[in-house]
């Protein structure tokens, strides 16, 4: 699949999913928004732009620091989303490897969960660098890798036991390429940032009866779910079985599932 073909795959998928994944993924994604605007300084009177700012988020949370915020995202039902939710907001449709923004701009840029879904991230990173003043600060989170983000393990494990890999979507490991902290620092430090830093973050994924992680990924992902709708009738059953069964060691008195889904909290400076 071509880097073309990429970006319009995951662009007609996020059209669909907005409010599917803003009902499934909106809480695990904002526990981490304070750890990303701590690192980035964010304070009353920064000028921040959020990027991939999806149902924004990070925006609003930056906003609530005093900060004076835009938000841009590729997806025009995101972007729709973001602006029926924070409608005193800045949100914009536009591409994050080619920003619609001045040269040294702002003071801060955070892009959340957006990496793995770009054609071209190392453009991303240059973008941000360009539009960044000098000292200023990038950060970015990914999800940790499935031996961590335990969501994300049982519907791939399930997958392998009862369906193939082998379908016709960008690689599902490709996702993963910056949970890896060593590529997190060398990308930082290729698109020319400084004192890179990277750690994990606790976050938990909260679902109720009758959804599992496997309900989640499918309704409320791009991926991941066209790798579930491949898989024969069959196999997907067995597999949506088994991720149920799997997930009930995680379920709490309470009958919530709360499973572990950290993440990687990368950084670094323009100097």
């Amino acid at each position: 699949m071509g880097q073309v073909d990429f970006s319009a795959y995951e662009h007609e998928g996020w059209e669909r999913v907005a409010q599917a994944y803003h009902e499934y993924f909106g809480d695990l994604t904002t526990q981490s928004s304070h750890a990303m605007l701590e690192v980035l300084g964010i304070q009353r009177g920064s000028r921040f732009l959020d990027v991939a700012s999806g149902p924004g988020y990070l925006a609003a949370a930056a906003k609530r620091r005093g900060a004076d915020v835009a938000g841009i995202d590729f997806s025009f039902a995101m972007v729709e989303k973001a602006r029926r939710v924070f409608p005193e907001l800045e949100f914009r449709i536009g591409n994050a490897e080619d920003l619609p923004f001045s040269d040294e701009s702002f003071d801060a840029v955070g892009i959340s969960f957006g990496m793995p879904h770009f054609a071209h991230p190392e453009r991303a990173l240059a973008e941000a660098f360009r539009v960044l003043r000098p000292g200023g600060r990038i950060a970015f989170t990914v999800l940790s890798a499935p031996d961590k983000a335990v969501g994300f393990a049982m519907v791939l494990n399930a997958i392998k036991q009862h369906g193939t890999t082998d379908v016709a979507v960008p690689p599902v490991a490709s996702f993963f390429r910056f949970s890896d902290w060593k590529e997190s620092r060398r990308a930082l430090l290729d698109a020319g940032f400084v004192q890179p830093k990277v750690r994990e973050v606790e976050q938990t994924l909260v679902l109720r009866a009758p959804d599992t992680p496997f309900h989640a990924v499918m309704r409320g992902g791009v991926r991941l779910a066209a790798m579930l709708n491949a898989q024969t009738p069959a196999a997907l059953a067995l597999i949506e079985q088994t991720v149920a069964r799997d997930a009930e060691a995680y379920r709490t008195d309470a009958g919530e599932l709360r499973i572990p889904m950290p993440c990687v909290l990368a950084s670094a400076l323009k100097a």
